[in-house]
């Protein structure tokens, strides 16, 4: 049987029992060291970092572990069948670069693990502040490019012709082009949406005919991921948002409000001219109102009622404090109508129905 792998390796001996047992002895001991050292060791270096003050470091780290230790064993197999064989594959010509490949893999492994992390954990990269958009897109690009690069590394290695190949993927690059266009078109959508950061994730957005309006939980090569008003998830294609004006509603301050009541011409006018003055004072003094801008008026005129018009500003973004001061105006407003007797009528008068 050792005859047939001659070919391959010109020195190769049959292994002894004592070989045997060497090789055996390396692997469990192997498996112990980085089971019960080297996996904790990494890991307590890991926390010690973190505890330094470098937590994207320690995260970096922590994730190398399993790639770390994965290629510790693969090196310890090598050894062990260095020593059955009595040839040193580390550096012979023929298995030297299969070596290279998988300590290439590894490196390249744990790379793609930390890219990993931090596409699940995008808020990791800036140390726990906000996210920004452009961190999970650029993490898939990146995971990509790295995938790419280990298979252009591992091959150059094997005196694979890339030239070649690389000739082959552009032309086959150029004619699948033209077959992909509406996907293209996301994905350059998809660069466009990160590069400007119209919005970031979890901002709430909504788009000017109101076709969209949701809070943005993800975004990726080709489409953008909405959650609806209704906690219904929606994948909306980049090239649509790209083209459309887009709402960041988490971006506002401050909340308008716009309320109107009808009241019967049949009221004083000098009592509606004080019952004005008196809600815009009420308004003014509520704490969480915008000083600045206030506007009560009777603005219309119909047959039987005047509308009073009621528009102010929440300095808030949070549609619960907004309804609560709201809900306080409301309120307000029915205690000065009956102070100052004032007649409502129905939005829908009847008489103006009548002359209609």
């Amino acid at each position: 049987m050792w005859e047939s792998f001659r070919w391959l390796l010109p020195n190769i001996e049959p292994p002894t029992w004592m070989d045997g047992v060497i090789a055996v002895v390396i692997i469990i001991a192997g498996f112990l060291v980085q089971r019960y050292i080297l996996k904790p060791g990494i890991s307590f270096f890991g926390r010690f970092i973190r505890a330094k003050g470098s937590p994207v470091i320690a995260d970096i780290v922590e994730q190398f572990n399993k790639a770390i230790r994965h290629a510790f064993m693969a090196v310890l197999i090598i050894l062990s069948l260095s020593v059955l064989i009595e040839t040193w594959l580390f550096t012979h010509r023929s298995t030297k670069n299969f070596f290279l490949s998988i300590m290439f893999y590894y490196a390249f492994k744990g790379i793609y693990d930390v890219l990993t992390f931090y596409l699940k954990n995008p808020e990791r990269v800036h140390t726990g502040k906000d996210q920004d958009l452009l961190t999970p897109f650029f993490l898939r690009i990146s995971k990509v490019l790295i995938m790419v690069i280990a298979m252009f590394s591992i091959a150059s290695l094997w005196d694979f012709n890339l030239n070649g190949f690389l000739t082959g993927i552009g032309l086959t690059g150029v004619a699948i082009a033209f077959g992909v266009r509406d996907t293209l078109g996301h994905l350059f959508g998809g660069m466009s949406v990160a590069l400007d950061k119209p919005f970031q994730i979890g901002d709430w957005i909504a788009t000017e005919d109101n076709k969209i309006d949701g809070i943005v939980e993800d975004i990726n090569l080709r489409s953008t991921l909405i959650q609806t008003g209704d906690k219904g998830l929606v994948y909306i294609p980049n090239a649509y948002l790209v083209n459309r004006p887009i709402y960041n509603l988490s971006k506002r301050t401050k909340r308008k409000c716009e309320q109107y009541f009808y009241v019967s011409s049949s009221n004083d006018e000098e009592r509606l001219r004080a019952l004005v003055e008196k809600i815009r004072e009420q308004i003014t003094l509520h704490p969480q109102t915008e000083k600045d801008i206030i506007h009560v008026a009777i603005d219309d005129f119909r047959p039987g009622s005047y509308r009073l018009f009621i528009r102010y500003f929440v300095n808030t973004n949070d549609g619960g404090v907004m309804l609560a001061v709201k809900q306080d105006i409301v309120f307000a407003c029915k205690h000065l109508f009956d102070d100052y007797a004032i007649e409502l009528v129905p939005e829908t008068n009847e008489l103006w129905l009548r002359q209609e």
